[in-house]
């Protein structure tokens, strides 16, 4: 029966990635103005969600060197990964979908196969541990998703496919916590490798690719809201950790 209620919380987990769906009735012209105060909030909400929960996590899982070394191996194969993709389709230096879309969806691909990781693990030990790691994840996954969905937008996609693969990224949650709770014992290990590398994936998507999109914004009074929105990304995920 835990099983049952493991898959039920992972699912409701994915469902939050289609909290975009609130922008659906939004006009042009005004989804345009809040998408780069979305993409400051989604470039905070991954420092954030790396600095205080993915390193700490991993750092009291391992307790070594080995945090910091995945965490830089996420960090170059991110890079890696951008290049590849620009280089593959990307033509006299132009993109019709920024390299940063999908390199997100990976990132985020990644940190939701971790959290269905650690539900289906916690559902197998007992069901209230379950249902409380699965309300820890929801009030860190609600900001992380709408800054998610602003990020595919504002890279090309438009609402319904950003909606779609938003969605379909976060169904690694469900594979995750099947996973977590018919391998628990291997989770720890797992979560080793990933945490840090999900960390530092997410450091190189906000610090190389959506920081630079806020500096390239001129109007002051959009620069100034974006900087607060990114401010308050990084406060949301510090006040998920608190809580």
């Amino acid at each position: 029966m835990n099983f049952v209620w493991a898959i039920s919380a992972s699912i409701i987990v994915s469902a939050l990635s289609l909290i975009g769906i609130i922008t659906i009735w939004l006009n042009e012209k005004i989804l345009n103005n809040i998408l780069i105060l979305m993409v400051g909030f989604s470039a905070g909400g991954l420092i954030g969600g790396a600095f205080f929960h993915l390193l700490p996590e991993s750092i009291e899982c391992s307790k070594s060197i080995n945090t910091f070394l995945f965490t830089i191996i996420g960090f170059v194969v991110f890079f890696i990964l951008e290049r590849y993709l620009f280089w593959r389709h990307c033509h006299e230096g132009k993109c019709e979908i920024h390299m940063f879309t999908y390199l997100n969806l990976i990132g985020d691909g990644i940190h939701n196969f971790i959290d269905g990781l650690v539900m289906g693990a916690s559902f197998l030990v007992d069901f209230k541990i379950g249902i409380a790691t699965t309300a820890a994840i929801v009030l860190h996954e609600i900001p992380q998703e709408l800054g998610d969905f602003g990020v595919l937008v504002y890279g090309g996609f438009s609402k319904y496919k950003a909606l779609f693969y938003n969605f379909l990224s976060a169904l690694t949650a469900v594979i995750g916590t099947v996973v977590g709770y018919y391998m628990s014992r291997r989770v720890d290990n797992m979560a080793l490798f990933l945490l840090p590398f999900a960390a530092g994936g997410f450091i190189y998507i906000a610090s190389c690719d959506l920081i630079p999109e806020l500096h390239k914004q001129s109007d002051l009074k959009k620069a100034n809201l974006s900087m607060l929105f990114f401010g308050l990304g990084i406060l949301l995920m510090y006040l998920a950790k608190l809580l």
